[in-house]
C-alpha cells in the first residue's frame, strides 16, 4: 500500500503493542488514526514480543481508520530492530511515528529504510525534548515529514516542570508556530486524566484554540470528546459563510459582520473553515 502525506483526522488513539485484545477496540473507537505503540508502553524486556505481536494490528480486516506504529528511538538498538521488523511485515503501517526526534536525519533514516517503489508511509515526528525545540526549523524541513506530535510527558520530565497547561504553554506554542511555518499539521499530546471528561474537553478546546489540528488519546472513551471539540459547529460554519458573503459584497475590503470589523485575515480563515467543512461533509 502506498501512503502519501495528508492532513490527518482529529482524534488519534494509541494502544500498547503487547495487548492484542485491545487492537480491534482501538481501530473501532472512532479515531481517525490508530497507533500501536512499541515504545514507552512496553518494558525493555518485552520489546521483541511487542514488535512481533504488533504485526497483527495491520492484518485485521477492513480497518476504518489510518493505522500507524510508534517505533522506538533511532538512538537505540530497539529502534533499529523495529525498522528491520516493519520492513518485513506482511501488512505494513500507513504511518510511522518516530519518538525522541531531535534532527531531520531521523526522518531521512526511516524513509531510507522503509521506502520502496510501492510503499511510502507517512512519517511523523514526536517532539518531546528541549533539544528538539532548538532544532525545530531544520526538523520541519525534512522532505518526508508528514506532521508533528507533541510529547508532553517526556518533555515535562526533561524540563522537570508540571504537566499543566500553563507549564507547557511555551512548548505547545513554539511547536505550533514552527509547524504552521512549514505548512505541517500538529497533534497535541493526550490528556493523562482518564476519568474526567471535563478536563479532557477543556484541554482539547485549548489545543484547538492554540492551533493544533487534533489531539491524541490513550482510551477509546476520549475519542468522541476530541472529535466533538475539533469538528466545527453548525454555528461556526454559518458565521464563516456570513463572513465570506460580506467579503464578496465588499469586494474584499474591510467590512463589518454582526458589529465586528472583518478584513482579509478573517476572510481567509472563514474560507479555509468552510472548505474543510465541505470536504468532510
Amino acid at each position: 500500500m502506498t501512503s502519501t502525506s495528508r492532513r490527518p483526522g482529529r482524534a488519534w488513539i494509541i494502544t500498547p503493542g503487547l495487548h492484542r485484545d485491545r487492537f480491534t477496540g482501538a481501530q473501532q473507537s472512532g479515531a481517525a488514526v490508530a497507533v500501536v505503540d512499541i515504545e514507552d508502553s512496553v518494558a525493555p524486556a518485552d520489546k521483541r514480543t511487542a514488535r512481533t505481536a504488533s504485526e497483527a494490528f495491520f492484518t485485521l480486516p477492513n480497518p476504518p481508520c489510518t493505522l500507524g506504529i510508534r517505533m522506538n528511538s533511532l538512538t537505540t538498538l530497539d529502534g533499529i530492530k523495529d525498522l528491520a521488523a516493519i520492513s518485513d511485515y506482511t501488512a505494513r503501517p500507513d504511518l510511522i511515528v518516530i519518538p525522541k526526534v531531535e534532527s531531520a536525519r531521523d526522518i531521512e533514516l526511516v524513509a531510507a529504510a522503509l521506502d520502496t517503489d510501492h510503499y511510502t508511509p507517512d512519517i511523523w515526528a514526536l517532539i518531546e525534548s528541549p533539544r528538539a525545540f532548538t532544532t525545530l526549523p531544520a526538523i520541519m524541513r525534512a522532505p518526508r515529514l508528514g506532521g508533528v506530535i507533541f510529547g508532553s510527558a517526556d518533555y515535562a520530565a526533561s524540563v522537570r516542570c508540571g504537566l499543566g497547561w500553563e507549564a507547557l504553554h511555551y512548548a505547545r506554542s513554539a511547536l505550533i508556530n514552527a509547524a504552521t511555518a512549514a505548512n505541517l499539521p500538529a497533534i497535541d499530546a493526550p490528556t493523562w486524566n482518564l476519568d474526567d471528561p471535563d478536563i479532557l474537553r477543556r484541554d482539547a478546546e485549548r489545543a484547538r484554540e492554540l492551533g493544533f489540528y487534533g489531539k491524541g488519546c490513550v482510551h477509546p472513551r476520549h475519542v468522541q470528546v476530541i472529535n466533538d471539540v475539533f469538528t466545527p459547529t453548525a454555528e461556526e460554519i454559518t458565521q464563516a459563510r456570513a463572513i465570506i458573503a460580506a467579503a464578496d459584497a465588499s469586494g474584499g475590503t474591510v467590512t463589518s459582520v454582526d458589529g465586528q470589523m472583518r478584513g482579509t485575515p478573517f476572510f481567509n480563515r472563514a474560507r479555509a473553515l468552510v472548505a474543510e467543512a465541505d470536504r468532510t461533509s
